[in-house]
């Protein structure tokens, strides 16, 4: 009974079948495919604004790229300190970039808030010899499973623009808050303030899909030029592409997100005082002790440690296809104590 990550998960069979209808006859390359040349109309669609967006493999190469059009090697790139850019990607952003430097904030539950950021911009210095602030970065759901509200966006998209960063959201698993929030992806988003989403697919049902989407689209040319330097630009883009197009135009991104949280939700319920932080998306964090992850692991369930090996700490994440008898299980071992 496997809850490691979203990862592990198969590809959904829409995205299987939008796959093989993509594998027929000769295709332009470089995106210039039917199918990448559709993409920024579904996402404009999706987002209610118009995009520029571009098709990538992996939500590192997503996050850094997209961040390294936001910031000079000099910068600045405000995040909070268990951010997947900071904990997760092995100096990707630095390296992509060309140097520049992650400034970690805490945060309770994995989220900025308006007082911490606001006052590290305001005591950041800003002469010769600082790196200079130029981006903040947001992700969305957090890697502590829980979800910003619009309203706190806006707030922190406002505080970034007034010192002159530009905002990039993480979304690798967007849909999961998008899930949880109930609201149009446009309102926590563009109309809140962000220029630039890392959107994933890959964690919620796809195979290798990602795309970075442009609401400030002044910072297209840049990335386009990056993204070739980098080697991302992809030869058979029409694989990804549709890919992306399945999962907007079906709804699977929505039916998928749902049941992952819904059944977050649910081994929530059942670990009561041992729940480290809200379940608002697909993971799940307890406090669980040593001899009590040992008894799970040894009744077939498989997890992550999490943090400090002496907290005792564990996170559970559901993945789109996760057996609903997996879950029941678990609920009913951690009910048990």
């Amino acid at each position: 009974m496997r809850f490691f990550s979203d990862n592990t998960a198969t590809a959904c069979p829409e995205i299987m079948a939008a796959i093989h209808e993509a594998n027929h006859g000769l295709a332009r390359a470089y995106g210039d495919d039917e199918w990448t040349l559709r993409l920024d109309g579904a996402l404009s669609a999706h987002f209610g604004t118009p995009v520029r967006a571009f098709a990538v493999t992996t939500g590192t190469a997503a996050n850094s790229l997209a961040l390294a059009t936001l910031s000079p090697p000099y910068g600045a790139i405000f995040a909070h300190r268990e951010a997947h850019i900071a904990v997760d990607e092995c100096g990707a952003p630095g390296f992509f970039s060309g140097g520049a430097q992650l400034e970690l904030l805490p945060g309770e539950h994995g989220r900025l808030d308006g007082e911490t950021v606001g006052a590290a911009l305001a005591a950041h210095p800003r002469h010769l010899h600082s790196v200079q602030p130029a981006a903040l970065s947001l992700t969305q759901a957090t890697e502590l499973g829980t979800v910003y509200r619009p309203v706190e966006v806006a707030r922190l998209c406002e505080l970034a623009h007034t010192h002159g960063l530009k905002l990039h959201m993480d979304g690798a698993r967007f849909a999961n808050a998008l899930a949880f929030l109930g609201c149009h992806p446009g309102e926590v988003t563009w109309r809140a303030g962000v220029d630039v989403l890392s959107f994933g697919a890959t964690k919620n049902g796809a195979l290798t899909a990602e795309a970075v989407v442009f609401f400030d689209l002044t910072l297209v040319r840049d990335f386009e030029l990056r993204r070739k330097r980098a080697g991302h630009l992809l030869s058979k883009s029409r694989y990804v592409a549709a890919q992306l197009l399945a999962y907007l135009e079906s709804g699977i991104w929505k039916r998928n997100a749902e049941r992952t949280n819904a059944l977050a939700q649910r081994i929530g319920t059942a670990a009561g005082k041992a729940l480290l932080h809200p379940v608002e998306a697909n993971e799940v964090f307890l406090k669980l002790g040593a001899a009590r992850r040992q008894a799970l692991r040894a009744a077939g369930f498989e997890f992550y440690d999490w943090g400090a090996e002496a907290e005792g700490d564990a996170r559970f994440v559901v993945s789109w296809d996760q057996p609903e008898q997996d879950v029941h299980t678990l609920c009913e071992a951690l009910a048990r104590g």
